[in-house]
C-alpha cells in the first residue's frame, strides 16, 4: 500500500473565478472528495467519477476522522472547504488530531494544505479598500469559543483602534453577539464610522449594504452565516459607495498631483 495523501483544500469564496490553479489541481488529482455538503456543492462540476462524502454543518471531527482514515489506507483525499482552511478552517482540526495519533511528518500521511481567498480578502475587495492598515479578525462563534473570552478580544480590538472584520455574526440562535459587540465599539468609535456588510460574496445570493456603526443593525436580514461584517477604524471613510482606509501617504506625499507637460512628452 502507497503512502497515502490528504489535501485540505480552500476553495475561496464560491466562483470557480477565484480559486486556486493549485485547489483545482487537488481536487483533480483526488480520489475521494469529504466536506459539509454546502462546499460541496460549490464544486460540484469537479468531482464526476470520485468518491464524495457530504456532511453536515456540525460534523467537523467526523468528517476530519474520515479524511485521515481514507488517506492512512493509501488513498489521494481533498477535504474542502470555503474560503481558507488556514482561517477558521479544518486544517487546524487535522493537525491536531494528528498529533493525537502521534503522526510523524516524514513516516506518516502526507498532509498538504491548499490555501484559498477567505472572506477577509473577498468581502474587502468588493467594498474598496478597508484593509490597508493593521486589522483584526474576530468570529462571532460563541460554539468552540467562550463568549466571555471574544469579548476580551473584540474589547481589545476596540481599544486599539484596528479595523475589525467580523465572521459569523449571527445565527438563530445567536442574537445579542453582534449587538454587544456594536456597544462595545461605539465605547471608542464615532457612531458614522463606516461599517460594510457582505453576503454571499462573489455567489449568486451576493448582496452589499455600506453603512455607519450608528445603523448596522438595522440589517438584520443580511445577518448569518455567510455574511462577513467589516468595521472601520478611526480613519475610515466612504465615498462615492466605497469604504477607504487610508495609508498614510498623504501625510508624505501630494496624492493627486498632475504629471508635469515635461513628463508627458518623455
Amino acid at each position: 500500500m502507497g503512502k497515502g495523501k490528504l489535501y485540505v483544500v480552500g476553495v475561496g469564496p464560491g466562483s470557480h473565478d477565484h480559486m486556486t490553479y493549485k485547489a483545482r489541481r487537488a481536487i483533480e488529482e483526488s480520489e475521494i472528495i469529504i466536506g459539509y455538503e454546502t462546499y460541496i456543492s460549490l464544486i460540484e462540476d469537479l468531482l464526476a467519477g470520485k468518491e464524495v462524502y457530504r456532511y453536515a454543518m456540525t460534523q467537523e471531527v467526523e468528517r476530519a476522522n474520515e479524511s485521515i482514515n481514507f488517506a492512512e489506507k493509501g488513498k489521494t483525499v481533498s477535504l474542502v472547504s470555503s474560503g481558507d482552511p488556514g482561517i477558521y478552517g479544518m486544517i487546524g482540526l487535522i493537525y491536531e488530531i494528528l498529533a493525537e495519533k502521534k503522526w510523524k511528518r516524514q513516516e506518516g500521511i502526507d498532509v498538504e494544505c491548499v490555501p484559498g481567498v477567505s472572506s477577509l480578502n473577498s468581502c474587502s475587495a468588493l467594498i474598496g479598500s478597508p484593509l490597508m492598515t493593521d486589522f483584526a479578525v474576530v468570529s462571532m462563534s460563541d460554539l468552540l469559543v467562550p463568549w466571555n473570552i471574544i469579548v476580551k478580544r473584540v474589547e481589545a480590538a476596540a481599544l486599539g483602534d484596528y479595523v475589525t472584520v467580523i465572521y459569523n455574526p449571527s445565527s438563530k440562535k445567536r442574537i445579542h453577539q453582534l449587538m454587544d459587540t456594536r456597544k462595545i465599539f461605539l465605547k471608542y468609535r464615532k457612531p458614522e464610522t463606516p461599517v460594510a456588510i457582505v453576503k454571499g460574496a462573489y455567489r449568486q445570493s451576493q448582496s452589499i449594504v455600506l453603512t455607519n456603526l450608528e445603523n448596522m443593525l438595522n440589517y438584520q436580514n443580511m445577518l448569518g452565516m455567510i455574511t462577513t461584517v467589516i468595521v472601520g477604524n478611526s480613519s475610515t471613510f466612504s465615498y462615492d459607495g466605497l469604504m477607504i482606509n487610508p495609508r498614510g501617504y498623504k501625510s508624505k506625499y501630494e496624492l493627486a498631483n498632475e504629471i508635469s507637460a515635461e513628463k508627458k512628452r518623455q
